[in-house]
């Protein structure tokens, strides 16, 4: 007998999560602004997991239960914002209590596709960070979202004119910009894990290019980095960029060619046999990727020391 698999619910439109969460029907099916201490029950029994298809931009406060998002569970007593995109699997754990402060912005892609939000909004790479790596908003900034969003919602529950979906992508697109630039703060005002991480990150790269995992797995990803670390791959590159001004990739290069220099001048094995410890199939791309980094080849590298 086959093991009944449980797939995540899918739900495609704002409509559709107000049934879930027995709310009234959205004002607009393409935009909605949802006060959690409005939601008392949710449908369905519980959310065990469900696929989302357009972006939620959420403020919780004193949070109950848990939500799951990626692999990782969180817990809401503190107030924090976080993104999330379409096609992202979300799952909350109810309890006895579901009182909660706080708000969700619901906002369809179609809400915004025509307009130039419709493609930066991709670019943002908080839309993809673990729930663990939400914003932690200073009173300062708080109130200022939530000034935005009091906008949004003034707009929202008027009458709708011509200018009424300009008017709320123009708020939607400054909150983005702020939520952008409070991200950065925190990269900085959470110094010690920040370098933390950067530590930890070094020493996972030497490990990496010091042992046989290179010849076994082959070079790095940035998926496998991130997920050692246990955090996401945006919020890790973006993390880097700020303190060192490299992403997780260029910092994989940099190691890489680190240990390339080792090999050269402490070895006598030729650049193809080098090329295949370090994990490259085809000796051209290591060449290429050298000559690249330090304007030398290889092979030019290893003669400069004779």
């Amino acid at each position: 007998m086959k093991k009944e698999v449980n797939h995540p619910r899918i739900i495609n439109s704002i409509s559709e999560w107000h049934r879930v969460t027995d709310l009234p029907k959205p004002e607009h099916p393409l935009i909605s602004l949802i006060h959690h201490a409005d939601v008392k029950t949710i449908s369905d029994e519980h959310l065990k997991g469900v696929v989302i298809n357009f972006y939620i931009i959420s403020v919780k406060k004193d949070f109950k239960g848990k939500m799951k998002y990626g692999k990782n569970y969180y817990d809401f007593d503190e107030g924090t914002m976080t993104f999330v995109s379409p096609g992202q699997v979300l799952a909350v754990e109810d309890d006895e209590s579901r009182d909660c402060s706080g708000w969700s912005l619901l906002v369809h892609p179609d809400f915004i596709r025509s307009y130039p939000l419709g493609k930066t909004i991709k670019t943002y790479g908080f839309f993809s960070y673990e729930v663990t790596e939400a914003l932690h908003l200073s009173d300062k900034e708080d109130a200022l979202m939530e000034s935005l969003i009091r906008h949004i919602e003034q707009e929202y529950h008027s009458s709708i004119d011509n200018y009424s979906q300009d008017v709320m992508v123009s708020h939607l697109d400054l909150l983005l910009n702020y939520a952008n630039r409070f991200y950065n703060r925190q990269f900085i005002t959470r110094k010690n894990a920040s370098h933390d991480l950067l530590t930890n990150l070094e020493e996972l790269l030497s490990d990496y290019f010091g042992s046989s995992k290179v010849q076994e797995m082959g070079l790095p990803t940035v998926q496998y980095i991130s997920e050692t670390l246990n955090v996401s791959p945006n919020y890790l590159s973006d993390l880097l960029r700020k303190l060192t001004g490299q992403s997780t990739q260029q910092h994989i290069q940099n190691k890489l060619i680190e240990k390339a220099k080792e090999i050269l001048t402490t070895t006598t094995l030729s650049v193809s046999e080098i090329a295949y410890q370090l994990g490259f199939e085809y000796p051209q791309s290591f060449n290429k990727l050298f000559k690249s980094k330090t304007h030398v080849s290889p092979l030019e590298f290893r003669q400069s020391f004779n």
